[in-house]
């Protein structure tokens, strides 16, 4: 997948950055696996703590307080914050609970919010993924690299 999405930046002449909470950076380790990558990929982040997500990203702090990291609101703030902090054409961004403990019954182990930003716009999935703690994560990964394709495909036809 990541291959596909170095063809399609490339193509369409597109920088990226990530984001990433609960991924920890293997969103960008995966783009870095791509051979020339470095005209595509502008910057990442790895914004685990919430002081980080309103330091670098600029997500707001009552929006950390009302919805909680692991959110809709959190995510789309994550992907607008990373675009606009790398000043990238796009970004993708992850934020979740990869487990196996700091889930609760309303937000349990393996939920995630992907967001990916472009062209103003944002787009946001939630998942629920089985599994470990690193399946969960390698999940996640999966799922942002598929929603980065699938954006760029939508918004550059």
């Amino acid at each position: 997948m990541e291959f596909e999405l170095a063809g399609l930046l490339k193509k369409n002449n597109l920088k990226i950055a990530t984001a990433e909470s609960c991924t920890g950076g293997l969103i960008a380790a995966e783009l870095v696996n791509v051979p020339g990558i470095s005209g595509q990929f502008e910057e990442g982040y790895i914004t685990y703590s919430n002081g980080a997500k309103e330091k670098i990203l600029g997500v707001s702090h009552e929006t950390l307080k009302r919805y909680g990291a692991v959110s809709k609101e959190t995510a789309e703030e994550m992907a607008y914050g990373a675009r606009n902090e790398a000043g990238s054409d796009i970004s993708v961004i992850s934020t979740g609970i990869a487990g196996p403990d700091g889930g609760t019954k309303e937000k349990p182990a393996g939920l995630v919010y992907l967001s990916c930003c472009c062209k103003d716009r944002v787009w946001t999935e939630r998942h629920l993924f089985n599994g470990d703690r690193q399946e969960v994560r390698n999940a996640s990964v999966k799922a942002a690299l598929a929603l980065a394709v699938q954006v760029i495909r939508q918004e550059y036809p």
